[in-house]
């Protein structure tokens, strides 16, 4: 038990330190005040904001403003390179969660509403007192891009500056850009963004040099120079196109984009105290929340065995069963085809089976729909497989319930519904007790746990109820996982606990999220190479898979540490189960207004 909580304590030590970290990164060590901010939309809808507030700004002495905006299936903190930037050089932030996403309502029309809430931003941070009016900019990323665009074309007079990034105008609801906008206009449209043929119509993305609608925006009819600036900051009619050297999530990431919109906002509206572009500060902030999301994974791990040693829950202790097979090579020729098989079915179906899938009023979250039914047509065909696997060969071993972790004893072949119920408590306390953490966590210094795209966010009750209706997809997925790693990819027993418990978590992450990384790696590794996609079709789900690299190896992690100390699949799975679905459901938009 001392070992137990001694490891509890010290993922908070490391949580705590994680989040100071970026909290004094983000505040720009006391020189800037967070604050969480809610507002209502023109329909009645709760937005939801971060207020980025720099020091000594007041009604008397008002600043330049910028409102930031997300892209599809985000959240205001994935902005937060642009936002601690634009704030420490004396810009007053306005971050938003796009309607529907993080923890702003959806409003009517849901994301097919051309503003998806940048309108009534613009509008809240025009009205706050310390904010100057006449030098206020917008700036959006990807589908994010298109709403700031949408709202500065509705109040040009409010709007002296617009910064694209990964982003367009004239696509989904965006309009059409000229010379006499009103505005001056910026395009960091970079050289590996997954989305130039949505975007601006071409396969190569640094072709949009070449666009109609781009030489429109710039006023010429000659392709447009990267770096080179159109019209002037004088007049208002200043264009400028940026191509820094990453890909569309990228830009999140790269202090070359970052400081390419940190260039023409401070070229275009005089910043209260100039900052060299190249000097930033924010990796140290995506430092700090890596830190917190590491201790957050420790937490909820060394919590649920802290759990284990309780009077309540020891009785759930139990030795993790390995059978001798009689002949060793054929037993590693056939573990060897069943890890193939685990890691690399979900890769295969990963952008298949999430094909023609749409939200409802039940199940307001589309890709979470398409996760859903992946995660289901999985276990489906696990299933079926393993039974296939435990006939034709493990049967031969002596396989039962025990061997497989399916008995909730493992001294004898039972099945206690006391047990079950114990091992469902242990999970829904582990993974409450982490949520607890990282709320107060967000609370108290206006931080989650996240790194890049990978990012786990408390829930509001909103996504609880939705939580609660997606959980038996996944949680006959985490189920069947179990049963696969723990039953038939169990690793080798070495010489202590503590290095086969090891040993036995990284087999399971691997399983479970190389066939994944594989997809991402050909992926990535011909957009790197050639400009263009090797699934040319799948820009969003291809990024969307980096999270899943992520969250299939927690999974496998989480599944072989509880079975090694309980003997059985259930605390793993339940526990899975939860954290799966709580983190996929707080990370998607929700389409339906309530």
């Amino acid at each position: 038990m001392k070992k137990s909580v001694a490891w509890v304590l010290f993922s908070v030590v490391v949580v705590f330190i994680g989040s100071l970290i970026a909290f004094l990164v983000q505040t720009d060590f006391g020189k800037v005040q967070v604050k969480e901010v809610r507002f209502i939309s023109s329909d009645g809808k709760v937005l939801s904001a971060y207020l980025f507030l720099p020091k000594g700004v007041s009604a008397e002495k008002p600043a330049p403003a910028v409102l930031t905006m997300h892209g599809y299936i985000n959240s205001r903190e994935t902005q937060s390179g642009f936002n601690i930037e634009f704030a420490r050089r004396g810009y007053v932030v306005l971050a938003m969660d796009m309607a529907g996403h993080g923890y702003s309502e959806q409003i009517k029309g849901g994301i097919a509403n051309p503003t998806r809430g940048a309108e009534d931003g613009l509008l809240y941070l025009a009205s706050l007192p310390f904010v100057d009016k006449q030098n206020i900019a917008v700036e959006g990323h990807s589908m994010g891009g298109w709403s700031v665009l949408t709202a500065a074309g509705r109040h040009p007079d409010l709007v002296k500056t617009v910064i694209l990034m990964g982003s367009s105008s004239e696509t989904f609801g965006a309009p059409k850009v000229t010379i006499d906008s009103g505005f001056n206009f910026a395009v960091i449209f970079s050289k590996y963004d997954e989305f130039s043929k949505l975007m601006w119509g071409v396969d190569i993305p640094s072709d949009i040099v070449k666009t109609a609608k781009l030489k429109t925006a710039f006023g010429t009819t000659e392709d447009v120079v990267p770096g080179k600036l159109y019209g002037s900051f004088e007049n208002e009619t200043a264009r400028k196109l940026y191509i820094p050297n990453c890909t569309h999530p990228g830009d999140h990431l790269s202090t070359e984009a970052i400081g390419y919109a940190i260039e023409f906002l401070q070229d275009s509206i005089k910043p209260p105290k100039f900052i060299d572009p190249k000097n930033q500060i924010w990796p140290w902030k995506e430092f700090g929340t890596l830190l917190g999301l590491i201790g957050g994974i420790m937490f909820l791990i060394s919590y649920g065995a802290a759990l284990l040693d309780t009077n309540y829950f020891k009785s759930l202790h139990g030795k993790a069963f390995v059978l001798e097979p009689k002949n060793k090579a054929i037993a590693t020729i056939v573990w060897w085809i069943g890890f193939a098989l685990v890691t690399g079915i979900p890769a295969l179906i990963f952008f298949r089976f999430q094909k023609n899938v749409k939200a409802s009023a039940f199940w307001p979250q589309s890709l979470t729909v398409g996760f859903a039914k992946w995660a289901t047509l999985n276990a489906l065909i696990a299933v079926g497989l393993f039974i296939v696997w435990h006939f034709a060969y493990h049967r031969r071993m002596g396989a039962n319930m025990i061997s497989y972790g399916l008995s909730t004893s493992t001294e004898k072949k039972s099945f206690s519904l006391k047990q079950l119920w114990k091992a469902f408590a242990l999970a829904v306390c582990t993974v409450f007790a982490t949520h607890i953490v990282l709320s107060i966590v967000q609370w108290a210094l206006k931080v989650d746990f996240r790194w890049w795209v990978i990012a786990l966010k408390p829930m509001d009750f909103a996504r609880f109820w939705i939580f609660i209706k997606f959980l038996p997809p996944f949680a006959l997925f985490t189920f069947v996982n179990a049963l696969v790693l723990n039953g038939q990819l169990k690793a080798k027993i070495l010489r202590s606990e503590v290095s086969t418990t090891a040993l036995w978590m990284v087999s399971s992450a691997a399983a479970n999220c190389l066939g994944i990384a594989i997809l991402v790696a050909l992926q990535v590794g011909k957009l790197y190479t050639t400009q263009t996609l090797f699934f040319p079709t799948e820009s969003l789900l291809g990024i969307v898979a980096y999270q899943f690299v992520f969250l299939t190896a927690v999974a496998g992690a989480i599944s072989a540490f509880f079975y090694r100390r309980t003997g059985s699949i259930y605390v793993g799975a339940f526990t899975n189960a939860l954290f799966v679905t709580w983190y996929i459901v707080a990370g998607q938009a929700i389409q339906f207004a309530a």
